[in-house]
């Protein structure tokens, strides 16, 4: 109970934040650096392609893989292939512990505030057990075993607290997941007059308990739910392009006309409602399932 309160003290100091943002801009900055080549290579690290976040995917490898071999350790009792089972299964973790780094870098990036504290601390945490861990792999393959467990345990501790701060980043902190929620309304609802939506502008509106942003482009009228699905932003005051709309806060773009993501950092489509002008007014209904 102590660690945790001393991990989330430590996540609430903005004294971090002088680290925290030099180093979130120069990490997209790197992406930005490499052209279109790079905002290719950021959409895949943040998992666009799949449909939620890449991270995570990686992030259970080096907790399992370490596990197993500090289980495989406890039971081995001398046993020779179980120490050298053991180590195979600490250099499987190392290995997954790179692409946990690549893409969860990638991710925190596009973070801020008291979140991206947390995934400063969350990351510098698991670099530090994956250095104890390789430490651990490099000493069992020249036999020193007692040593190579000692760091592998250290490793493993220092693993769970970094688990802990993820964690409360997902579910606390809500990254990672849609903030696209909505209790529209089921059926079609007026929401403000057609005469106020002009060709190429976007506004928002509300309709039922949540807000919709109308864009008009070639006489058409598109709605998608106002709040970007990464991490909330206001897309009324993004950019309105040719067939599309980009988030004020973290860049990431979306369709106009189904709300799929073209741009991360979000992973999610945004929700696209459906829309017709009737009687000088716009009217949404709820997207169907």
């Amino acid at each position: 109970m102590e660690s945790t309160n001393a991990l989330m003290h430590a996540v609430d100091n903005p004294a971090i934040d002088r680290l925290a943002e030099p180093l979130s801009k120069a990490v997209r900055a790197a992406y930005d650096a490499a052209g279109p080549g790079g905002r290719r290579a950021k959409n895949a690290l943040h998992g666009t392609w799949l449909g939620h976040p890449l991270h995570p995917v990686f992030t259970d490898v080096p907790l399992g893989a370490w596990t197993t071999a500090l289980a495989l350790d406890v039971a081995a009792n001398g046993d020779p292939a179980m120490r050298r089972a053991a180590t195979f299964a600490i250099g499987v973790g190392l290995a997954g512990a790179t692409g946990a780094a690549v893409t969860g870098l990638t991710d925190w990036s596009e973070t801020d505030g008291r979140s991206r504290r947390a995934g400063l601390i969350h990351g510098l945490l698991n670099v530090t057990a994956t250095t104890l861990f390789a430490t651990a792999f490099a000493l069992r393959r020249n036999d020193s075993h007692d040593g190579g467990r000692v760091c592998a345990w250290m490793g493993y501790a220092i693993a769970l607290g970094a688990a802990y701060l993820g964690g409360d980043l997902v579910y606390g902190q809500r990254i990672g997941v849609t903030h696209a929620d909505a209790d529209l309304p089921h059926e079609f609802t007026p929401v403000i007059e057609s005469a106020a939506v002009a060709e190429n502008t976007m506004v928002r509106a509300r309709a039922g308990q949540d807000d919709v942003l109308l864009a008009r482009q070639r006489r058409r009228v598109c709605a998608l739910l106002h709040a970007c699905a990464h991490l909330g932003g206001p897309l009324s005051e993004g950019t309105l392009k040719d067939g599309s709309v980009v988030c004020p806060w973290h860049g990431s773009e979306f369709a106009l006309a189904d709300g799929r993501v073209l741009n991360g950092p979000a992973t999610q489509n945004q929700p696209c409602l459906m829309v017709r002008e009737r009687e000088g007014m716009v009217e949404v209904n709820a997207p169907v399932d």
